[in-house]
């Protein structure tokens, strides 16, 4: 009696075991033919209430529009602008979004659009002579980024 009821519990993991296995293969046919065809076209990240002005901005995402994203790096690692830094850890936000989420080659992506707009604006007050005072706004941005596939025209 014992050993009968062994053999049906021995033989029941084996019945679990068995699907398992197969859906498991399926599982990675399944993601090599999503490898293999990109989900997207194009790939989209944004930055917003960024704390410099977009004047200040478009002059550094001016310099990357329409390059490869290595060559994009390259220049941005090499621009002195305090709004560098940040522009490029945005294309870095974007370039993973395009690999991991959507499929797309690393290889043949550069920056189709990168734009540069206005965000919230903060009304301080400057003093001034004789106990008088003058307005100061501080102009933050929103940073816009989308990359495409170059094969993928």
């Amino acid at each position: 009696m014992a050993e009968n009821e062994e053999k049906k519990v021995t033989e029941a993991e084996e019945v679990k075991k068995a699907p398992k296995a197969k859906s498991a293969k399926a599982k990675k046919n399944k993601e090599e033919a999503k490898e293999q065809e990109p989900l997207r076209t194009e790939a989209k990240a944004e930055l917003n209430n960024y704390g410099a002005t977009p004047r200040k901005v478009r002059l550094v995402i001016d310099l990357v529009r329409g390059k490869d994203i290595d060559e994009a790096y390259a220049i941005l690692d090499n621009t002195s602008k305090i709004c560098a830094p940040a522009i490029k850890k945005l294309i870095k936000s974007c370039e993973a979004n395009a690999v991991n989420n959507f499929h797309m080659k690393r290889e043949g992506l550069y920056i189709a659009s990168i734009t540069a707009n206005d965000a919230m604006k903060l009304k301080r007050i400057l003093p001034r002579a004789k106990g008088s005072a003058s307005g100061l706004v501080k102009r933050w941005s929103h940073i816009y980024v989308t990359l495409k596939n170059r094969e993928a025209k």
